[in-house]
């Protein structure tokens, strides 16, 4: 395929993804507006009740509206290549971020926790179910979450494309009922709710990672791995994972319970009003919106078009539009890469002392038969290094800082009286030339 293409009224810009179903676009509408263009794989597109079915859902899907959500724009589904068009939102989805970003914290949590909890209530306040609810189908733009692929996954199940290779739903997300046939409703969504934020939160899984059947498995029959999740967030997400699906809370209760258990979100100046922009007289989108028998678009309220909202902009795989495409710098969390940054030093420091002890203790102790004075002289030296160290430590205030020096100083000389104790000159030098061996292949390799 060409960069660049028309599909329909609307121009394919670029590949943004590609899922179990189709691949998504950056497109311009007829209006130059930017929009995302998802079009159905061929093995999907062939399925003539998949299509049926979709186009039915796709009614319901027109009519969620809400500040977190990527909504419905357009469809075709009857021509060679069916596509769906949804509102772009500029972003990265919530595993990319958790990946390059580490665990989601504070303030940054509890938008998640809130925004996706609002979602699911416009979601399922419509009468539909995500049935699909993971961090790659929740994309995070200026700090807030929007969910994307709300509705598709549960039209397009059929035998016939399940089939042809596209999943239904991810282990791990997948509520229990799900896995064991039963019919996924609100609270397999609730469920998906709970073990996407458990992954944001901790950084990994809450059923583990491995083969989908045994992750499945686990699901059904094991209890989550929760730890590393704040503590006012923990219990709530235990209830949503219970295996027994009415004993969930449901998405409105969600946002209730969050809103008395959530710390407060202290938002930076510059971002307060950022996801409203004033209300424009002049619709945000131009297009025709497909017609559908048997369906009519919703009244909007007084004064406002029915596409004229007043949120951030949202991607394509969902969300809410300026009227021009604006340019897209990721956010920078300074109060997160100053902390991973110290994070990261602290291990650096940790495995230097750790290291160096075990290594100076290893030198001190071979040469401690035949030049005692230079055995000697190692240890004196390690011990000025350490102190100079745990004083600028003491400087900075950090007490882990100082406390590794501490230990590296101790354990220095245990390695070597250790050492010396047990074994025999000759074999000290031989593990003293296996060192020396090893740190010139390791600067030789870097």
């Amino acid at each position: 395929m060409s960069s660049q293409e028309d599909l329909g009224s609307y121009r394919l810009l670029s590949l943004l993804g590609s899922g179990g179903f189709g691949e998504v676009h950056l497109a311009l509408d007829p209006g130059g507006h930017t929009v995302a263009v998802k079009v159905l794989h061929p093995h999907v597109a062939s399925d003539a009740f998949a299509l049926t079915r979709l186009a039915r859902e796709v009614e319901t899907m027109r009519r969620v509206r809400g500040p977190h959500i990527a909504e419905v724009l357009d469809a075709s589904l009857t021509g060679p290549r069916p596509y769906i068009v949804t509102r772009y939102v500029q972003g990265r989805p919530l595993n990319t971020v958790i990946a390059s970003d580490g665990p989601v914290r504070g303030d940054e949590l509890v938008r998640l926790a809130r925004g996706l909890s609002e979602a699911l209530g416009s979601i399922h306040a419509a009468g539909v179910v995500h049935r699909d609810l993971k961090p790659a189908n929740v994309i995070i733009a200026d700090g807030e979450p929007y969910v994307i692929d709300f509705g598709i996954a549960c039209a397009l199940e059929s035998a016939s494309v399940t089939a042809s290779g596209a999943v239904i739903g991810t282990p791990g997300y997948l509520a229990p009922e799900v896995l064991e046939g039963r019919d996924a409703g609100p609270e397999a969504d609730v469920f998906a709710w709970a073990a996407t934020l458990a992954f944001a939160a901790a950084g990994r899984q809450p059923y583990g990672t491995g083969p989908a059947a045994a992750v499945a498995y686990r699901v059904v029959h094991r209890e989550p791995d929760l730890s590393g999740v704040p503590s006012w967030l923990g219990p709530l997400l235990a209830e949503c994972l219970r295996t027994d699906p009415d004993t969930r809370p449901t998405a409105p209760q969600l946002a209730a319970r969050l809103g008395a258990a959530a710390p407060a979100v202290a938002e930076p100046a510059e971002s307060r009003g950022a996801g409203r922009r004033p209300a424009r007289s002049a619709p945000l989108y131009s297009g025709e919106l497909p017609s559908f028998p048997g369906y009519a678009e919703p009244a909007p309220p007084r004064g406002r078009h029915p596409l004229d909202h007043r949120d951030a902009e949202v991607t394509s795989v969902g969300g809410i539009n300026d009227a021009r495409t604006q340019e897209w710098r990721p956010t920078e969390k300074k109060r997160s890469i100053e902390d991973a940054r110290a994070r990261h030093r602290q291990k650096l420091h940790r495995r230097w002392v750790i290291g160096s002890s075990l290594v100076v203790g290893l030198f001190a102790a071979a040469a401690r038969q035949y030049v005692p004075e230079v055995s000697l002289l190692m240890l004196v030296l390690y011990g000025i290094g350490v102190v100079t160290d745990a004083g600028l430590g003491l400087l900075a205030r950090s007490r882990s800082r100082v406390l590794v020096d501490v230990m590296g100083g101790v354990g220095v000389v245990a390695v070597w009286a250790l050492l010396s104790s047990l074994f025999s000159t000759t074999t000290l030098l031989l593990a003293v030339g296996t060192v020396l061996f090893l740190l010139i292949a390791l600067v030789v390799a870097s």
